[in-house]
């Protein structure tokens, strides 16, 4: 099912990958000793996986091309409830279980430097899913949304340095003062639209990030707050490299909980409302839809899953 000029693409896909990944995952420098470690399996892991992923996608897509065909020479499979459940498990499944291995054996294959690079990467997946729900779905073009990643990292840390409270503690916390500031800042703020809330709201980011640089004794200024607990797994004492691998799998279940919250909340009421937002606020206002309210649900709701 899969053409010569898929695999050719599937090259060129897997070269792009390794040239945008060589400096990251092939060079290491040693600071110490000042040598340069080239690791040369780790381009040939990045080259293979990303020719593999490519061919697996396009298989994906030929045989949803092929079922679909198959459906409409057979238009009596429409009204079979069980058929379109059939067609998602065809396409979707094998997909899913590859990708369900990758993530579980990641930390047992790579090191962990590669971990904590992929335990970032999963982090700045919930802050896309969050930012999504502000300017996907809602429509509200907010340029400041990392202010309030700030806002949740720095209640953790500060929390944790002066009272000593762990990351569990902390962690609604962290989630509700983001949705205060989220509702503290959307009240003036969500009057403007487009451009100037995008202005307007780039300029809070701005703020956010010259007071913590510059604050030394509410911030430790540029140079961060060190020394932070990691996340604690109960009644178990992990070592760093155990340390690593649990936030590496607490990051893995927060993005799937985020992304199971972000669909349930597009298919609510409330996510129709910001639907209908997005698409016309005139017209979402003279249908009895609060626009205000909506805006600042919006806002909390992403704004606290950012600081979260």
């Amino acid at each position: 099912m899969l053409s010569l000029k898929d695999i050719r693409r599937g090259l060129i896909v897997a070269g792009w990958f390794v040239f945008l990944t060589f400096p990251l995952l092939v060079i290491k420098v040693n600071p110490v000793e000042n040598t340069i470690v080239w690791r040369w399996a780790n381009m040939l892991y990045v080259a293979a996986g990303s020719f593999i992923a490519f061919l697996s996608i396009r298989f994906a897509k030929t045989r949803k091309r092929t079922i679909q065909e198959r459906r409409k020479l057979q238009p009596e499979q429409e009204q079979l409830p069980w058929s379109r459940h059939l067609y998602r498990k065809e396409i979707y499944l094998p997909l899913l279980a590859v990708g369900s291995v990758f993530f579980l054996v990641f930390p047992y294959v790579f090191s962990t430097y590669q971990i904590n690079i992929m335990t970032s990467a999963l982090m700045y997946v919930v802050l896309g899913l969050g930012l999504n729900i502000v300017v996907g779905v809602a429509g509200l073009l907010d340029l400041g949304y990392v202010a309030f990643y700030a806002v949740g990292a720095y209640s953790y840390a500060l929390l944790n340095m002066h009272f000593d409270l762990g990351f569990w503690a902390v962690l609604p916390i962290g989630g509700i003062l983001g949705a205060f500031f989220g509702i503290l800042l959307g009240i003036p703020v969500l009057r403007l639209r487009g451009d100037y809330l995008a202005i307007v709201t780039l300029g809070f980011g701005e703020i956010i990030r010259l007071i913590l640089e510059n604050w030394n004794d509410f911030s430790q200024g540029p140079s961060g707050i060190s020394n932070i607990d990691r996340p604690p797994l109960p009644g178990i004492d992990l070592s760093l490299e155990g340390s690593i691998i649990y936030m590496y799998y607490l990051t893995i279940l927060m993005v799937l909980f985020t992304i199971f919250v972000v669909n349930r909340l597009q298919d609510s009421r409330i996510g129709r409302a910001w639907f209908a937002l997005r698409e016309d606020e005139i017209a979402c206002q003279a249908m009895g839809i609060d626009k205000m309210k909506t805006k600042l649900t919006a806002f909390a709701w992403a704004l606290s899953g950012q600081a979260w």
